[in-house]
């Protein structure tokens, strides 16, 4: 069997050739591949191939492949400092709702690193084959709300390992902050936020007035961070962007997604599955989706502040029109559907 330094290893660097990582640091490399290689022999794998390595601004992924097959692999995630909470994250929600997740093979909380088996064809894969449909969202979007509120019990532990909060109350301060830090935003434009800043407070309170628990919001749950190992089955994976939230925030980027790949028609029948899974808290069936207006609404402010979580050293420019679009686009809509 080869060395690890004598491994044939395929770095895609995607559009961020100047990602500073900790990939491009030799010691870190032959540490946390040594780990990998430790924690593969423990459960009597070994590679069989080349190591495909994905270097982002935010994460270092590694595939080892540890036989022929397509799904004969193993992945190493390792975070930027801002979203290593990842890892202890995936270990605690292993043992929390180890039926919606995938459970670790080995996580080196302190480097922030997670070495995960293969969970399956990416949910992305068998949309786009036909397979399913805005139907199987519907199962998704009911099986997460359903995961989420079991979680709430958790919710205060979740802080604890580090994962950011946006919970209602907190969001005007983290809208003065983005707003203040972001030197896309001109005088005038900062000043024209700001004057807008009553309407998110406004926000704010009723919603928190429906009294709804906080719990894990994943703040980017898109058809390629979610696993469709069986039909009618789904695991919920990439917690990078995650924080302490309303629940109901979750439901901006899936419903955005179903909209524009199958129609606005297909919207009610996914938010409806999704918001059954939160009956028996006090608000009505009208109240509930209003909070779930209200809910994805501010969470453009989430997504807005997860683009700075980086290696350090990474220039910020993408993030910055990224972070600034969605601040924008936090008081353009009338309607948040």
């Amino acid at each position: 069997m080869r060395t690890s330094d004598e491994r044939t290893t395929v770095v895609d660097r995607g559009r961020f050739p100047d990602a500073v990582t900790p990939w491009d640091d030799e010691e870190w490399r032959r540490e946390v591949l040594g780990w990998a290689g430790r924690v593969l022999a423990g459960h009597g794998l070994s590679e069989t191939g080349a190591r495909e390595v994905r270097v982002r601004p935010w994460s270092v992924l590694v595939r080892f492949r540890t036989g022929d097959g397509g799904r004969d692999a193993v992945w190493l995630k390792a975070g930027a400092p801002a979203n290593a909470f990842e890892a202890g994250l995936a270990e605690a929600l292993a043992a929390w709702v180890p039926e919606d997740v995938m459970t670790p093979l080995a996580v080196d909380a302190g480097r922030g690193c997670a070495l995960l088996p293969d969970g399956g064809p990416l949910f992305r894969g068998v949309l786009d084959a036909g397979a399913a449909g805005p139907e199987a969202w519907v199962t998704a979007l009911g099986r997460y709300a359903g995961m989420q509120r079991r979680l709430v019990p958790y919710a205060d532990r979740i802080t604890a390992l580090g994962v950011p909060g946006a919970r209602t109350r907190e969001l005007p301060g983290v809208f003065d902050a983005l707003v203040a830090g972001n030197p896309l935003f001109d005088a005038g434009e900062r000043a024209a936020l700001l004057r807008q800043r009553p309407r998110l407070v406004d926000w704010c309170a009723e919603l928190d007035a429906y009294g709804l628990p906080d719990s894990l919001d994943h703040c980017d749950l898109h058809d390629g961070q979610i696993l469709a190992p069986a039909p009618g089955r789904f695991t919920f994976f990439d917690w990078g962007d995650a924080c302490v939230a309303h629940p109901f925030g979750s439901l901006l980027v899936p419903v955005r997604a179903v909209r524009e790949r199958y129609g606005p028609e297909h919207v009610a029948p996914m938010v409806d599955a999704y918001l059954e899974q939160w009956g028996g808290l006090g608000p009505s069936a009208a109240e509930l989706r209003r909070a779930a207006g209200l809910a994805v609404r501010l969470a453009a402010l989430g997504r807005a502040g997860s683009w700075f979580r980086l290696f350090p050293g990474t220039p910020t420019g993408d993030s910055e029109e990224a972070s600034a679009s969605w601040i924008r686009e936090l008081f353009a809509a009338d309607d948040a559907w």
